[in-house]
């Protein structure tokens, strides 16, 4: 078999196809997930934290950032960065909630399919047709029911 078709052959099998389509997919249900984060769940917290967000929360790890950071009190964290080593844990906190909810998204989404999948299985068949024996026999039991001995 040759390189080309060989590839071919496995390019159009189905599981790379679907595959494609949930990465397709995922990526933007990512961005979904993100835009709920930082735009519905980041700013009721950034008014009980009085902050826009965990984005910005690190902790200086040197003196210099420390002197830096009480010169210019609202400086971004980029700039912090700038000035030095800085442990930035609010950005690593922001990720782990977009995590948790998409990992939450995805197990309920899991579960409805599950669930549907449970019903389809669970849903009585028909009985299957009778063989012409079967037919045969029926119809020569229902004559002797008719004849009186």
């Amino acid at each position: 078999m040759s390189f080309i078709k060989e590839f071919k052959e496995f390019a159009v099998k189905g599981n790379v196809i679907d595959l494609a389509v949930g990465v397709i997919i995922g990526g933007a249900f990512g961005k979904i997930v993100t835009s709920m984060v930082n735009d519905l769940i980041m700013p009721p917290i950034s008014l009980l934290i009085g902050d826009k967000g965990f984005t910005n929360f690190y902790l200086p790890l040197n003196d210099k950032v420390r002197e830096f950071v009480a010169a210019n009190p609202g400086a971004s964290l980029e700039d912090v960065k700038k000035a030095g080593p800085v442990f930035a844990w609010g950005n690593f906190a922001t990720e782990v909630i977009n995590f948790v909810i998409l990992a939450f998204i995805i197990f309920l989404m899991v579960k409805g399919i599950n669930a549907m999948k449970r019903k389809q299985e669970e849903a009585p068949k028909a009985p299957p047709a009778p063989s012409k024996e079967e037919v045969l026999l029926a119809e020569i039991r229902d004559l002797l029911k008719t004849k009186t001995l």
